[in-house]
């Protein structure tokens, strides 16, 4: 999954996201609300995890202006309140679950699984590239209904440039992509998986198309 975490104080967001990280999810970790509203605006991800109380706007104005834009990802709340107020609060804005600090990370780690399994796969949206079907959500891509066995980053590559529908996507994008925004990894990485993620889609008739200096275009035949 590619998550999405704000949190203010600097220890738990790093704590946080090198758990997620261990577990093999994409993290673009965030410390303060007005930030993370701007982020989620413009980008796509499958969790959210927000702390309550940041700088700028709140977790509940974040979250908030989320439901506005009709943005359904779910989104777990960090809190020091455990009152039940509070959590009603939440929860009326949209929260699909809560969680009162302290907390262990195996629950955090726990509840967010369960979140993603409450996405049927009904509610996916499948893309055609080709004569393959990319589940986007699920990070998998079938040929005739028989499952491609693609590395997961190689997935997450193959499932940005879908998502671009033939625009140019820069390595850039590409690596927030694959490592979560922030990330300080060479982009020279991303040239390792174009290369290989080239050779498997090519018996299928899908290229990668390099443009230089701007980026990388998904094309079918």
């Amino acid at each position: 999954m590619r998550i999405c975490l704000v949190e203010d104080n600097d220890a738990l967001r790093k704590g946080i996201a090198y758990r997620l990280q261990d577990d093999g999810h994409a993290v673009d970790a965030l410390d303060d609300g007005d930030a993370a509203d701007a982020f989620l605006a413009q980008e796509g991800g499958d969790l959210v995890i927000l702390d309550i109380n940041l700088p700028g706007l709140s977790g509940l104005d974040v979250l908030r202006q989320m439901r506005l834009r009709g943005d359904g990802r779910p989104v777990i709340l960090l809190t020091a309140r455990a009152a039940t107020e509070d959590r009603v609060q939440g929860l009326d804005a949209g929260a699909d679950d809560y969680l009162v600090k302290p907390f262990a990370m195996d629950e955090l780690a726990a509840r967010g699984r369960a979140l993603a399994r409450r996405k049927t796969v009904e509610s996916r949206q499948f893309t055609a590239i080709g004569p393959l079907q990319l589940d986007a959500e699920g990070l998998s891509v079938s040929h005739e209904g028989a499952p491609l066995d693609i590395p997961r980053r190689e997935m997450l590559l193959l499932a940005a440039l879908a998502q671009a529908k033939g625009r140019p996507v820069s390595k850039g994008v590409i690596l927030d992509h694959l490592y979560g925004a922030g990330s300080e990894t060479d982009e020279k990485v991303v040239e390792v998986y174009v290369s290989r993620l080239r050779k498997r889609l090519a018996r299928f008739g899908v290229s990668i198309q390099s443009r230089r200096g701007i980026g990388y275009v998904l094309n079918a035949e």
